[in-house]
């Protein structure tokens, strides 16, 4: 069981921090707003109702034991940069601060985020690739240069093996895993000689720009 901190109890850090619990993780959740904090203290194993520009207090919560603490603080840009610089200076080893534009996740990478969190931006691209391209079950924005996203195949893949199709040196990407429906199996590393049929779900890894030329899956 890992142990987490998740500061900032808007909708994202609400559902991160229930999500970690259900998990079977310890969470520790961390807002200003009363309300919050108890709305979400059933789905925690500890709640504080806490000003986070208060260093002091913020300290003896002994949060630089945590596995990783999420900064989902909203619009208030100077908290979550006072909160990250003060987690840091902690000595937490994870720190995943979201951020609300490019020049707001460049300052949290200065004072010392490990990662930044565009959900807004992850989520618009996810809705656009699915409307973009129907065959997309799921998209996944892994990094701004990788993209991971199942599909079903399309129709001129069906009875073909991975090997005749050969999408690594066509598309430039990978099929790391397949979804079988019938049987129902799940193949992690697919063998060359597997054969799609139409039921199969196909889970794919590859750059950005090699992701856009899904589109031509026909």
């Amino acid at each position: 069981m890992k142990r987490f901190a998740v500061i900032g109890l808007g909708n994202f850090g609400f559902y991160v921090a229930k999500t970690l619990f259900e998990d079977g993780h310890d969470v520790i959740a961390i807002d200003k707003n009363r309300e919050r904090v108890q709305e979400i203290e059933p789905f925690c194993s500890e709640a504080v109702v806490l000003d986070v520009t208060d260093k002091k207090r913020l300290k003896a919560l002994g949060l630089e034991d945590v596995d990783a603490a999420v900064i989902s603080t909203g619009a208030a840009t100077s908290s979550s940069i006072l909160l990250t610089l003060h987690l840091h200076e902690f000595g937490v080893k994870k720190i995943l601060a979201k951020a609300i534009d490019e020049d707001h996740g460049k300052i949290l990478e200065k004072v010392g985020a490990s990662e930044i969190i565009y959900p807004e931006k992850a989520m618009a691209i996810r809705v656009a690739r699915s409307l973009s391209t129907p065959n997309i079950m799921d998209f996944i924005l892994l990094s701004e240069d990788y993209n991971l996203l199942q599909i079903s195949p399309p129709q001129t893949f069906v009875g073909k093996s991975l090997k005749e199709l050969d999408l690594r040196a066509k598309y430039n990407v990978h099929v790391i895993a397949i979804k079988e429906v019938v049987p129902e199996n799940f193949l992690l590393v697919p063998p060359a000689d597997f054969v799609i049929k139409d039921s199969d779900v196909l889970i794919m890894l590859g750059k950005a720009k090699d992701i856009k030329r899904i589109k031509d899956f026909k």
